[in-house]
Order: C-alpha cells, then sequence, then structure tokens
C-alpha cells in the first residue's frame, strides 16, 4: 500500500494479485473499517499464501488500527476517533495536494487558513477519491462532480479521507506550519509557489 492510494484502487489490486473475491474484499472492508478511506496504513505487509478475503481484510485493518492509536498518543498524547479522523481527511488532502514531504507543512497551513477563513478549499486533490485516484481533474468534471468531495462546490472538508495518508502528511496535518498562505500553484521544477493574495496567485499563475 503506497501513500496516496485508495482503498477502491488498492482492494482491486488485492483482487487482482492474489485471486481474491473483489466483492467479498470489499464487503469485509467496509464491515471493518471505521472509516470509508484512508485507514490502511501505507506499508508493506507479510501475508500467508492462500488467507481469504475476510481474515485478510481484518488483519489490515486492526494492524492500522494499532499504528493509528500508537501516532495519535505519540503526537497528541491521547487517541479520540472522531478527532483523528479529521485529521486523518485533512492529511490525506496534503498527501495528494504536495510535490514533497519538506512542502506537507506549508499545504498543511493553506488548509488550515482557507477553513479559519471559512474559504472553499478548491483543491484537485479531494476530487481524486476513490475509483478517480488517478483521474485528471478538468474544469468540467469540477462543475460536474456533485459529490461533497467537490470542495469547489462545498465548504468545509471533504466527509472522509481521499486516500491513504503517510506518517509525515499525518505529522504535517498535526503540526502547520504558521503562514499566512492562502494559494498555491505548480512551478516550473514540480514544486509549489505559495501566496497570501488572490493578486499575487494570479501573477505567480502567469510566470
Amino acid at each position: 500500500m503506497i501513500p496516496g492510494e485508495t482503498a477502491y484502487i488498492f482492494l482491486e489490486q488485492l483482487s487482482s494479485n492474489l485471486n481474491l473475491s473483489l466483492r467479498d474484499l470489499k464487503t469485509y472492508y467496509k464491515e471493518f473499517s471505521p472509516i470509508e478511506d484512508g485507514w490502511i496504513i501505507p506499508d508493506t505487509y507479510n501475508i500467508p499464501i492462500g488467507i481469504n478475503e475476510k481474515a485478510l481484510v481484518s488483519y489490515l485493518v486492526n494492524t492500522s488500527e494499532y499504528a493509528h492509536k500508537e501516532l495519535s498518543d505519540k503526537l497528541l498524547n491521547r487517541y479520540d476517533e472522531e478527532s483523528w479522523k479529521r485529521i486523518l481527511i485533512i492529511a490525506s488532502i496534503i498527501q495528494k495536494e504536495s510535490a514533497s514531504i519538506e512542502e506537507m507543512p506549508l499545504v498543511s497551513s493553506v488548509i488550515y487558513n482557507r477553513l479559519k477563513m471559512k474559504m472553499k478549499l478548491q483543491m484537485d486533490g479531494t476530487l481524486n477519491y476513490g475509483k478517480f485516484s488517478h483521474t485528471k481533474v478538468t474544469p468540467q468534471r469540477i462543475k460536474e462532480d456533485t459529490s461533497l468531495y467537490n470542495t469547489y462546490m462545498y465548504n468545509g472538508l471533504p466527509p472522509s479521507p481521499v486516500c491513504s495518508v503517510s506518517k509525515e502528511a499525518i505529522k504535517a496535518a498535526v503540526n502547520p506550519v504558521q503562514s499566512n498562505y492562502l494559494y498555491f500553484v505548480k512551478g516550473e521544477d514540480e514544486n509549489h509557489i505559495f501566496s497570501k493574495t488572490y493578486r499575487e496567485h494570479l501573477n505567480n499563475i502567469k510566470k
């Protein structure tokens, strides 16, 4: 499981690689996972040959639960499922939007600043949920996707994490840098250029 991948795609890969029932994998994931996506920790897992769908999903979900609680205790000195879910949602957006680990605390600051000002997040990464994990977000898609994952259409956070998240993304969600940034755009070197005002943002786009 790699950081940034969705459970939808991951379960399809498991089904194909291990010759397991995709329907059963999805059924058990929905039953065992406390959230729709973003629960399985990105990692390399060793599993026995011949494992069935129920045992596999149970193992992945339970192993991830232990990791989530351990990380939450380390970062927050406590574990609360609802609070942690919000952190995972923010971390998943950071994961999808950041060009590098170094950028993650800056992207995190933009998310928190926009939420504080009650601005729409307007981030493409939130539309890369589920089966759309690798789908290019177009202006048409932004207009037509009426799900709550469309942060161009709706205020606030999406209802669930949009992908699996790395520890670095979680740490950035818990500890954003202090900034006044509200915008960012990808530069020629693939890294993002951050700005405080819309005018500055437009200038960066033109550059």
